[in-house]
């Protein structure tokens, strides 16, 4: 029996607010998602445990602990991207504190094993007020707030989408001392070089997340967050070793299925790439419905088609 890669979710944070949901669908044994860009596309995802591996991809798991110890208790196989970055709050407005995302990853980890969640300082943003000396100093700090409880680190260089970039320059009209740039590799690869150090310093495996600029000169090897052979090494099982097209051309990851929606993030990241409106994100979560088959929009299921 084939092993399906279910996202959960790189569109959105699934274990931060709509765990209720998701559980849901566990339970039913499958979810319905519309196609994002065809809303009247809508396909039926297997969500058995003897079928699927979940990836989640979340900033914050305090509310998705107890889904946790649930999703072991029914033998599904999972692991974590887990995003820690501690920008100022003009840039995550709405991301915990670290010592609170700290303590949360810990809990995850003892749950789970360290070797099960990757840490994410993901993007990298180069501004005036996030320099070479507050990555380092904040990337050692957050190490070492999580000795033990991760193996490995992923890191990228944000990428300006054009949202992202409207927003960022929204951010310095309103912050004068706020101003973005672009990395240069003459002068930021001694930043990459140094963050390499920390992360060996904390026995941490580091590498790089669907990046165009080549870091291995710096000691950070091009990565895959949807893994095969962390899979293949965790779990004893084999899945699919095909690249994802669906994803840029830069990334690595095996082909998988998400089943997230955007604009559902309430986080309100400056650099977010998966919400074009932060408004509409907040009322497509107030309007969520826990019962229904999809996310946010209520899907049928006679409507859904499709299984995966």
């Amino acid at each position: 029996m084939n092993t399906h890669i279910i996202s959960t979710s790189r569109r959105t944070d699934i274990p931060a607010f709509y765990g209720q949901w998701f559980m849901r669908r566990v339970r039913a044994g499958w979810c319905a998602v519309p196609n994002p860009f065809n809303s009247k596309q809508v396909s039926r995802v297997a969500l058995s445990p003897e079928r699927t591996l979940l990836v989640f991809w979340t900033r914050w798991a305090a509310p998705f602990l107890k889904a946790v110890a649930e999703l072991k208790g029914r033998g599904y196989r999972f692991y974590f991207q887990y995003t820690l970055v501690n920008y100022p709050a003009a840039i995550d407005p709405h991301s915990p504190p670290l010592d609170r995302a700290a303590a949360a990853f810990r809990r995850l980890a003892d749950a789970i094993g360290p070797e099960r969640v990757v840490w994410r300082y993901d993007p990298i943003l180069l501004s005036s007020t996030t320099d070479h000396h507050f990555h380092l100093e904040n990337f050692a700090r957050i190490a070492k707030a999580l000795d033990g409880a991760t193996r490995g680190v992923v890191i990228s260089i944000l990428d300006p989408y054009a949202k992202a970039a409207r927003r960022l320059g929204r951010l310095g009209e309103e912050q004068p001392e706020f101003r973005y740039r672009a990395y240069a590799a003459a002068g930021d690869e001694p930043l990459m070089r140094q963050l390499a150090q920390i992360a060996q310093a904390h026995s941490l495996r580091i590498q790089s997340c669907a990046e165009t600029i080549d870091l291995t000169a710096a000691g950070i090897a091009p990565g895959k967050c949807i893994d095969d052979q962390l899979i293949r090494d965790t779990f004893g099982i084999d899945v699919s070793h095909t690249k994802d097209k669906g994803q840029r051309q830069a990334c690595g990851c095996v082909e998988s299925r998400d089943i997230g929606m955007y604009d559902s993030c309430l986080f309100g990241c400056a650099y977010c790439y998966a919400t074009r409106s932060f408004k509409a994100a907040g009322a497509n979560h107030a309007a969520r419905d826990p019962e229904s088959a999809s996310m946010i929009k209520a899907v049928s299921g006679s409507s859904a088609s499709g299984v995966r």
